[in-house]
């Protein structure tokens, strides 16, 4: 089973979601389909035009976001002077909000990978009533151990990367939080600095998640590098703004909500991420949940046993 055919938007706008902030949405597909929300990762990454083609074009109406500081949206985050303060996940469940009264749904299907699995659960925790349906690929829960793992756990299985990764640091900044710290440089008012540091992270990024060549070439951007390095850092270090207890993950302790949401979570077998056991957790805490392991593939969305996956997902879901 391979992606649907590439398609164009039918309608596109930028929506005001206060703050400054003007969010780009586009819909493409039946305009009278199932309604589905495609939710992109990073947090910062923006949503390409392949997330069009994860859900039958003639039976969803399927929807594309650019989170808050990033693709299409204003102001974008590799500016220094954007104000990240008023870039939450709490920020962005809202903006989701307004973009379903936007649109006239009632309902939708969220689709999302990495990040966008944490904001898609977080989001279905918090309005339940908005959320037909979940699928979820290389799923995360942005609790601080998932951080502390991808930061300075992964240091042992890549040693000379890390190396090179705490090296541009400070040396007094190299035994705390490590997205934190860097975090700081990107926010550093000498623009070399912020260069600096938006390289070295991206560096570390490509080392531990082996991606396809797209994915790479994004980080030779400078706007793209700088403007995904500063919002990843912002988010992992301030824990994911999911607030108090999510050294134990507030996802995973809230996942009983999730209660009567059918989902779909397609899993590599070799993702870093389940090191720590949050995506069986995951699916053992939430009864309405499939879990579908593929072997031999990472943290990714486009592999192929991965993509038969998701697509036969949202195949399903359409009859529904």
């Amino acid at each position: 089973m391979a992606l649907y055919p590439e398609i164009e938007p039918y309608d596109q706008g930028m929506l005001d979601v206060g703050d400054g902030n003007r969010v780009h949405w586009e819909v493409c597909g039946n305009p009278d389909g199932k309604p589905a929300l495609m939710l992109h990762g990073g947090p910062g990454s923006g949503c390409g035009p392949w997330f069009r083609r994860y859900c039958d074009p003639a039976k969803y109406r399927i929807v594309l976001l650019d989170q808050r500081g990033s693709g299409r949206s204003t102001p974008h985050a590799s500016d220094h002077g954007t104000d990240m303060s008023v870039n939450t996940t709490a920020h962005l469940i809202g903006d989701l909000e307004r973009l379903r009264r936007h649109l006239g749904v009632e309902r939708w299907l969220v689709w999302g990978v990495s990040w966008g699995s944490v904001l898609g659960l977080r989001y279905a925790q918090t309005c339940p009533g908005a959320v037909s349906e979940l699928v979820l690929t290389a799923v995360a829960t942005g609790s601080n151990p998932e951080v502390a793992l991808l930061t300075r756990g992964l240091g042992k299985i890549f040693p000379e990367a890390f190396e090179r990764f705490l090296a541009g640091l400070p040396e007094d900044e190299r035994a705390g939080n490590l997205a934190a710290a860097y975090n700081r440089l990107l926010e550093s008012p000498d623009a070399e600095v912020r260069a600096r540091a938006a390289r070295a992270w991206t560096d570390w990024e490509t080392a531990i998640v082996p991606a396809p060549p797209r994915s790479v070439q994004r980080y030779e951007d400078a706007e793209f590098r700088t403007g995904f390095a500063r919002t990843v850092t912002h988010y992992f270090g301030n824990d994911h703004f999911l607030g108090e207890g999510n050294d134990e993950g507030v996802v995973l302790r809230d996942a009983p909500l999730l209660k009567g949401i059918p989902g779909t979570i397609v899993q590599g077998s070799l993702d870093f991420g389940n090191l720590l056991g949050v995506v069986w957790r995951l699916h053992r805490a939430w009864p309405d949940s499939e879990l579908i392991v593929v072997d031999d593939v990472g943290h990714t969305m486009g592999a192929t046993g991965v993509v038969d996956a998701l697509v036969a997902a949202t195949d399903t879901y359409a009859l529904r």
